[in-house]
């Protein structure tokens, strides 16, 4: 069974730090690129940033709202993805998810329909 489960989101005052992790099972990780998307109360699901394979060397895309903020990493041999977010902002607050995007190329992809397996999603809450 394919399954993207996310962990670590909570609540977090502003310019604070947060750590999502991502563990996946039941397919190659190693051969998907892998997303961090969001999704705010009444707005529509928003890419964050994404991370290729190693097959082509590992290379990482942001939005620019958390260009210089936030960053992806994964472990391939844990099965692992993670996003470290720093000095976020209110404007972070969202329900975050992981997905993993089967990739014959190298890059990832932003758009949401590009992608396979989804998680559940973990809150992130940001206080001022």
């Amino acid at each position: 069974q394919r399954q993207l489960v996310e962990s670590g989101g909570g609540s977090v005052q502003a310019g604070g730090s947060l750590r999502l992790s991502c563990f996946a099972s039941g397919f190659t990780f190693g051969v998907y690129a892998m997303g961090w998307f969001r999704q705010a109360p009444g707005k529509e699901r928003e890419w964050v940033g994404c991370i290729s394979t190693l097959l082509y060397g590992i290379n990482t895309y942001y939005q620019d709202a958390v260009k210089g903020r936030f960053t992806i990493t994964r472990d391939n041999a844990k099965n692992m993805l993670y996003l470290q977010m720093d000095n976020v902002k209110s404007e972070d607050t969202a329900m975050y998810y992981c997905a993993a995007e089967r990739r014959l190329t190298g890059g990832c992809s932003s758009s949401t329909g590009r992608y396979n397996y989804w998680g559940q999603g973990t809150q992130v809450t940001v206080s001022s």
